[in-house]
């Protein structure tokens, strides 16, 4: 088995809270007094252009929520979504330990609007952690699509088995499994640490 060079890591729900899940959607429509099932079909309907950055966040708001007149601002609906953001800093202190220690290329591989994203990127300095991201905004295909891996893999010019994949949820993991990626499930930062231990990234007892 190769070396790993690489880790490729999902945000939302690893080092971040989710940007814009289903329990952020919910708190949102009992706040502003919507209606669940026809937010949330509307949401449905737009969710792959907006994550796949065919649709702004202000045609995704247009779509969902201000297609009737309401009695709150988008500006008020907007800083709700970009508010729903913390660090989970426990594994994002693993992350900049590794980062820190340029001997890997980390890069996010991630599912994000791009206004979320960079909203992301700008405020919890992602920057100084990733050396690349590989965003479905930015890629124009959403995980679990192969794709978005493959492009991923090609962009850097890895070879899969040199590659570790961390995501949160196991169907984003298998695709990437299914490619030779090694991958680990992400439960909480001791739990990641003991399988980067495993693979060879950080010493036992780390």
């Amino acid at each position: 088995m190769s070396d790993v060079t690489t880790l490729f890591w999902d945000v939302g729900g690893v080092i971040l809270t989710n940007g814009w899940d289903r329990s952020d959607r919910r708190q949102a429509v009992e706040q502003f007094h919507l209606e669940w099932d026809e937010f949330e079909d509307r949401h449905e309907l737009l969710l792959n252009g907006f994550e796949t950055g065919e649709v702004s966040l202000s045609e995704y708001l247009q779509r969902t929520v201000f297609y009737r007149e309401r009695s709150f601002t988008r500006d008020e609906f907007e800083k709700f979504i970009f508010n729903r953001s913390r660090p989970l800093p426990d594994s994002l202190k693993l992350l900049g330990k590794l980062a820190g220690r340029k001997k890997y290329f980390i890069a996010a591989l991630n599912n994000e609007s791009r206004e979320i994203n960079e909203y992301r990127i700008h405020t919890f300095h992602l920057r100084d952690y990733f050396d690349a991201f590989f965003s479905s905004c930015y890629l124009g295909v959403r995980k679990p699509d192969d794709g978005i891996y493959r492009r991923a893999l090609s962009i850097t010019q890895r070879d899969p088995s040199e590659c570790v994949f961390i995501d949160d949820r196991g169907l984003n993991l298998e695709c990437a499994k299914e490619l030779g990626m090694r991958t680990i499930q992400f439960r909480d930062a001791d739990q990641l640490r003991a399988n980067l231990a495993n693979y060879g990234v950080l010493s036992d007892g780390e």
